[in-house]
């Protein structure tokens, strides 16, 4: 099922950002038309080359674009590499040993600054992706908002402070998307949807499977089948690193079996069953309810979702920068780049 651009483009076609459109710029689908109009054909065709290679990076791509947004807003700060005067984000708790997809991104970047030199921004490119990745997997498609730019630093801080961890309750969930301005119950439930593709490690479920809470016993909510089986594949004190799918049954296609496996308490990880078995969460449970019925619904509230987060506190106008290197600040470029810093 895809979503018509056009059906969806009045819903943001230009989106008013920060303290009002003449204080700080605005983004528009159409940034790219004239300087760079390939820009997302461009992007497509290197997830389409990776996934014949590697069928979990489209959901990789769209986590980058997660974890970048919740932490001081969507500019590409999670991409920065650790420097004199930077603590990557990367190393950050939510992010070590497991965001991944960072060199499809550069190649991404290389192929754009050959196209387009010092145009698009790495920020977008991450936008740009997680909506193609999405498409490419069947899901919906959407009119991007672009126009974003690049942070010149980054927060390793924050990213600890707001990236939700895998064992929070719902309580804390919802907090956590209260806190980067985003829906505590709608934003929260289509957002996690995205879980209907990738792979998680055992490392971040493991403890539900044999000491959930301090109890010295599964977590209850786990059905009896769906446990044993994941005892199987994470034995107690195995190797945390082993990956398993996020949705058991179509693992690698957008659709709304995410939400099936949620009433069947098949949820991998504590984050993702919460929404369904939480006593008292009756606006959260419908949600699930309703998505699980209704995957054309559960479109058009991720469609609307992912454009509210991908307007996080954006860079826009002349603030940041187009980094020409996205893991690299343009003043720490050296070489045949560096002569075009001063122009962007």
């Amino acid at each position: 099922m895809y979503l018509s651009k056009g059906i969806v483009a009045a819903f943001f076609f230009v989106v008013f950002l920060r303290g009002g459109p003449l204080a700080h710029g605005q983004l528009t689908p159409t940034f790219y038309d004239q300087t760079c109009p390939n820009v997302s054909s461009i992007i497509r065709n290197v997830i389409a080359t990776e996934l014949a290679s590697d069928a979990r990076i489209g959901a990789s791509l769209i986590r980058l674009h997660f974890h970048d947004c919740f932490v001081n807003g969507c500019d590409a700060s999670l991409l920065l590499d650790n420097s004199d005067t930077i603590a990557s984000e990367k190393d950050a708790r939510g992010n070590i040993n497991s965001a991944r997809g960072f060199e499809v991104v550069d190649r991404m970047k290389a192929l754009l600054e050959s196209a387009c030199p010092a145009t698009v921004s790495c920020a977008d490119i991450l936008a740009i992706a997680a909506e193609e990745s999405v498409v490419l997997a069947g899901g919906p498609n959407w009119t991007v908002p672009l126009g974003r730019r690049d942070s010149t630093t980054a927060s390793q801080d924050a990213a600890n402070s707001f990236l939700p961890a895998p064992f929070l309750t719902l309580a804390q969930l919802r907090e956590s998307f209260t806190n980067v301005s985003l829906n505590n119950n709608s934003d929260l439930v289509a957002l996690s949807g995205a879980h209907t593709f990738g792979r998680a490690k055992c490392s971040t479920f493991d403890f539900r499977l044999y000491n959930f809470n301090g109890s010295g016993a599964p977590d209850p909510s786990l059905d009896p089948n769906f446990l044993a089986a994941l005892q199987q594949l994470c034995p107690q004190g195995g190797d945390g690193n082993v990956t398993t799918n996020l949705d058991l049954t179509t693992p690698d296609v957008f659709d709304s079996s995410y939400y099936s496996n949620l009433q069947a308490n098949r949820g991998l990880l504590q984050t993702d069953q919460e929404l369904f078995s939480t006593v008292g969460a009756d606006d959260i449970i419908a949600l699930v309810n309703t998505f699980s019925a209704n995957q054309t619904a559960f479109f058009e509230s991720f469609v609307e979702s992912m454009i509210r987060m991908g307007n996080l506190s954006p860079l826009t106008g002349t603030e940041g920068e187009i980094r020409l290197n996205c893991s690299v600040v343009n003043a720490n470029l050296a070489g045949p780049d560096s002569s075009l810093v001063s122009s962007i």
